[in-house]
């Protein structure tokens, strides 16, 4: 695997990095995840790479093995929150016009209530 690389204006780096405390609920050598500050449900976790990268489609031509990581991530978090089962909702914001508002690659993991549909 290739050297990990950070932004140090980054929020999510700054995470990863444990400059700045948040909630985590698991991670390992490629992701980290932890609570959403702002739930928008009764589970919202967020799952991010280590690599700085600014969104999925980038971390996917960057680090495909990380794309796995990110997946499989997911899963875990959605199996360890207990919403498994359930069903859970995993969203991609990709871009201003998404409302992605940090730009580090992140897919937000949401549950624990019925889903809406449409959701945009």
């Amino acid at each position: 695997m290739s050297e990990v690389t950070t932004d140090p204006d980054c929020l999510f780096c700054k995470i990863v990095a444990g400059d700045i405390p948040a909630d985590i609920v698991r991670e390992d050598d490629a992701t980290v995840a932890f609570r959403d500050l702002d739930p928008q449900a009764p589970v919202h976790v967020l799952v991010i790479p280590r690599h700085h990268t600014p969104n999925v489609g980038s971390l996917t031509q960057e680090r495909p093995d990380d794309t796995v990581a990110l997946f499989d991530a997911v899963r875990e978090v959605a199996a360890q929150e207990g919403i498994a089962d359930g069903g859970y909702r995993s969203v991609f914001n990709t871009g201003a016009d998404a409302h992605q508002t940090v730009f580090h690659a992140h897919v937000h993991v949401l549950g624990g209530r019925a889903m809406q549909w449409p959701p945009g």
